[in-house]
């Protein structure tokens, strides 16, 4: 069957560096629309402990995440030999399409995927793009549909991006709104010949029963929003966190499995950035899981601390930052399996084994 390789990979990461001191003078409500009695500092310092997030990345004003998608592929088409022309699909992942101005209505309609050939000037009509509405797992999913297309003989060349602009879709007055960030990552799946390396085996699932509104929209905290029907990510932190302790860290060890690998076979494991703590607890459990010991650090790189959370875009961004060397601690090297695993709003989970061509 035909062997499936990242080709080319880029990122965008915002020069907008936004600190937990920007939220000093945020005004936080309850869910029930009281005001918190802590007071901001204590409530940045909280959240700071628990999620690990120091500062995040937001765009700048009229940028959208179509943008920051083609910026991120252009990138990627550089650090390949793949031309533009001969993109077979474009996949664009992401939850929120391109915010209007000055108000956080969704348009994702033409795709972006559609808006990403357009900025990058492609003209061959056979080069097809679509969406994905994954939840954050969003571009692994795309990710194994590249794979899917390109083993099927359907496809060469295969970009998928996952981009978000959260910072324009967060509730202002919600404590989570300090989670979220923007950006964008872009990878390239290619066939390859080579007997070595590239796409070994996946594992995902939906969970839509009770965890279906775990991650949803819904109305501001600060009622006086709610009179301009604005709608908000709105999330039930404990909710998730106890479900992606409970499962993620199995559809990693089916990956793995059907890989017909074992934990020890793993050099890295890149998980979502959600949540630092979350993170951790996940990589613990699968420790748990194959009865062993591991070293957390070494084995899964971080970049929640400094670039939040941006959805879709976490994974594809760390990848390049690796590539680049420009995450310290973690290099890829040839032969290396990696894991790309991401849980989120559906409630959808996976995990996709990759060998380093």
């Amino acid at each position: 069957m035909q062997s499936v390789i990242i080709s080319g990979v880029g990122s965008c990461i915002p020069s907008r560096v936004v600190p937990n001191e920007h939220f000093l003078d945020t005004e936080f409500y309850q869910e029930n629309g009281e005001r918190f009695t802590d007071p901001n500092d204590v409530i940045i310092r909280k959240f700071e402990k628990i999620t690990g997030i120091r500062e995040r990345r937001y765009a700048k004003p009229g940028q959208k995440a179509s943008d920051l998608g083609s910026i991120a592929a252009k990138k990627a088409l550089e650090n390949s030999n793949v031309n533009a022309e001969d993109l077979d699909y474009i996949i664009f992942a992401h939850n929120f399409g391109d915010m209007q101005k000055d108000n956080n209505r969704i348009d994702m309609m033409p795709s972006l995927a559609a808006r990403v050939k357009g900025q990058l000037g492609i003209a061959n009509p056979a080069t097809t793009c679509y969406d994905i509405i994954f939840g954050c797992p969003g571009w692994v999913q795309g990710a194994i549909q590249a794979t899917q297309m390109i083993r099927c003989g359907d496809a060469k060349h295969v970009m998928v991006i996952g981009g978000e602009t959260l910072s324009q879709t967060v509730d202002p007055h919600d404590r989570d709104s300090m989670i979220f960030s923007d950006g964008a990552g872009a990878t390239i799946f290619s066939a390859s010949d080579a007997e070595k390396g590239g796409y070994v085996a996946q594992c995902s699932r939906t969970d839509a029963s009770e965890e279906l509104c775990y991650l949803a929209m819904g109305p501001s905290n600060n009622e006086s929003l709610n009179d301009h029907g604005g709608s908000y990510i709105k999330m039930k932190g404990r909710k998730i966190y106890e479900y992606a302790l409970t499962n993620v860290a199995d559809a990693i060890k089916c990956a793995i499995e059907r890989a017909g690998l074992g934990l020890e076979d793993i050099d890295k494991v890149l998980i979502h950035q959600a949540n630092e703590k979350m993170d951790e607890a996940i990589l613990h459990k699968l420790f748990k899981l194959y009865g062993v010991m591991g070293d957390s650090e070494k084995l899964m790189p971080m970049t929640i601390q400094t670039l939040g959370n941006s959805s879709v875009a976490t994974i594809p961004t760390m990848l390049d930052l690796i590539l680049k060397g420009e995450l310290e601690g973690h290099e890829l090297n040839s032969g290396d399996n990696i894991i790309f695993a991401s849980v989120g709003a559906g409630m959808h989970i996976n995990a996709m084994v990759y060998q380093m061509p």
